[in-house]
């Protein structure tokens, strides 16, 4: 799947930001599926996350992201959805936004996750505890695509201007778990597995 008219806009105006000023450096691109729909899930340091991982993929592919239902106001309603992203409503069970990536991932797209579910630091004391969710698991399961693992670093620090790094990991080895009679321990498993490498790749930095 190729980039919307807004998802490029935004990308090329990053691009001279986060190469030059903040000295973004990517691995393992090699890594990313070369063809097909997949997830990329990927630790979650500050709400600027998603441009430094989908960037390196950029202009070949771009990513699919939920975007809590909060930001969904005019007009940044019309960015969001011009970049490609869809809505899911935290705290809840979202079967909506859960179909949603589903049928994207089938489609070609990458649905990009970040299972820790919300930022792991924050000024203010936060609603959502950031800890791992199977969600990301449950959509590469569900709709039959690669789960791939990627981890950043430096978005939590970007006053500082410290330099940001991304590592995009080989596919989690998950096909044992797919048709499994138990959904949910399927997801579970699936998700230890990621975090695992998740863990290991942000150690990498």
């Amino acid at each position: 799947m190729r980039p919307t008219r807004t998802y490029s806009a935004v990308a090329a105006l990053s691009w001279p930001i986060l190469v030059v000023v903040y000295r973004l450096r990517a691995r393992g691109r090699e890594n990313i599926p070369s063809e097909g729909g997949f997830v990329l899930a990927c630790n979650h340091m500050s709400s600027f996350d998603p441009w430094p991982l989908g960037l390196p993929l950029w202009p070949r592919r771009f990513l699919r992201f939920m975007a809590k239902s909060e930001l969904y106001w005019f007009p940044l309603t019309l960015i969001l959805n011009g970049a490609g992203a869809f809505p899911v409503r935290r705290g809840q069970a979202d079967t909506e936004a859960i179909e949603t990536a589903v049928q994207l991932a089938r489609e070609g797209n990458i649905v990009a996750m970040f299972p820790e579910g919300t930022r792991r630091k924050k000024g203010l004391v936060k609603r959502f505890e950031a800890r791992p969710r199977s969600g990301a698991a449950r959509i590469a399961l569900e709709a039959g695509v690669p789960l791939v693992p990627a981890a950043v670093r430096g978005t939590d620090h970007l006053r500082r201007l410290a330099a940001i790094r991304v590592a995009y990991g080989p596919p989690v080895d998950i096909d044992d778990l797919r048709g499994a009679a138990d959904v949910r321990e399927a997801a579970l498993e699936a998700t230890d597995r990621l975090m695992a490498r998740i863990d290991e790749l942000e150690a990498s930095l």
